[in-house]
């Protein structure tokens, strides 16, 4: 994980690296590396990972919403804090899809609760699942898989790049699979929230033209769990 700031004034900047390496402290983990930036310009013209982001909206030159437009059109799965003193722009930055927005002055639990968040839905991002089949063992990120049907004893992985038959039960899915990412809408699918486009009472439709039967009795609890996996990625 690197986790960037992008902010012209010295004293926010000093305060979120506190902030972070406090945090990762408090779960005992290490620090990921931190890199800083004063201006959009040296932030675009950065070529490392860029995982999670705390960009500063009014900054000399180029301003953190185009700045932010940018960096989602090379990596739409950047986690980006949108950290400014001026409300007026939530609108904007709310329309390339930010992650969370931070008011100047910072509070630091409000801070915290946001961070791990952040933290837990890159990990859940950046999860790899392996795919046992007849034909040998596939490892893909958790996010690729759009979901897992059963037909009769044969469980289909269905995925961005294909399918795969799987030599495990629904069962093994259902306990391996993140439980705030994927959810079982009927006995005979698993599916993934990130992939879902729509749904009604009976069908839940996803990418690639893959749709999933939806219970009734599912139905509340299915719409709240993918409510709330919406509130954790915006």
């Amino acid at each position: 994980m690197r986790i960037l700031i992008c902010d012209d004034d010295a004293l926010i900047v000093e305060q979120l690296r506190k902030y972070i390496k406090d945090f990762f402290e408090n779960i005992h983990v290490k620090c990921p590396e931190l890199s800083c930036f004063s201006d959009g310009e040296s932030l675009l013209a950065d070529k490392g990972e860029k995982d999670i982001l705390f960009l500063d909206i009014e900054m000399p030159g180029m301003n953190g919403i185009y700045v932010g437009k940018e960096l989602k059109k090379k990596n739409e799965n950047i986690i980006i804090f949108i950290v400014t003193s001026y409300s007026e722009y939530l609108d904007d930055a709310m329309r390339f899809r930010v992650f969370r927005y931070l008011s100047k002055p910072l509070d630091k639990q409000r801070f915290f609760r946001n961070m791990k968040d952040a933290v837990d839905l890159y990990n859940t991002m950046t999860i790899k699942i392996p795919i046992e089949t007849k034909q040998g063992v596939h490892t893909l990120l958790a996010s690729s898989i759009i979901a897992v049907e059963a037909q009769g004893r044969k469980v289909t992985v269905h995925t961005t790049a294909c399918d795969f038959e799987s030599t495990h039960n629904m069962q093994y899915w259902l306990e391996l699979l993140p439980k705030n990412r994927f959810f079982q809408t009927h006995r005979s699918f698993i599916i993934n929230f990130e992939h879902v486009t729509d749904f009604d009472h009976n069908l839940v439709h996803m990418a690639d033209n893959q749709s999933a039967y939806l219970t009734k009795r599912k139905y509340s609890s299915f719409k709240e769990a993918y409510l709330l996996y919406l509130e954790s990625t915006r």
